[in-house]
């Protein structure tokens, strides 16, 4: 057993997939994603906020993600301010799968099926073989069509 440890250890060890010298470096989030992801979890959408304005990455379609999502989540919400967040993190990337979810169910609190059925459309061609995000939207959709019957 031991012997059988120590050869896949030698194995993984100089295979070169963890460490080739021509790998790129490994992309880590940064901690204040981290931190207001934890806090999003949590639900403190107020200091999801505090911590978005403290990083002030607006540069960032997670950060404009994260913003429009908190705002929108929030008590009492603050749907004009979220839905300036979603459009710019889908200003700076169009498939940020996140955005297109939840700018989709903000669109569905405006009344707006139209435009909660065309960012289903756009999620469906950034999830080629499916994605939790589009499963969410397109039953938020669904459940909102149900509901105006």
């Amino acid at each position: 057993m031991k012997k059988g440890l120590i050869v896949l250890c030698f194995f993984w060890l100089f295979s070169g997939v963890a460490f080739a010298a021509d790998s790129p470096p490994v992309k880590f989030d940064p901690v204040w994603l981290i931190n207001v992801r934890i806090a999003v979890k949590a639900g403190q959408y107020d200091d999801a906020i505090k911590q978005l304005q403290a990083a002030n990455d607006p540069a960032s379609a997670d950060w404009n993600n994260l913003m429009g999502y908190s705002l929108r989540k929030k008590t009492p919400p603050d749907l004009v301010g979220a839905e300036k967040f979603y459009q710019a993190a889908l200003a700076i990337d169009p498939t940020h799968r996140g955005a297109l979810e939840y700018y989709g169910k903000l669109m569905l609190l405006n009344k707006n099926l139209t435009g909660a059925e065309g960012l289903l459309a756009r999620l469906d061609k950034t999830c080629t073989f499916g994605c939790e995000e589009y499963s969410d939207l397109k039953e938020a959709v669904a459940s909102y069509k149900k509901a105006q019957k």
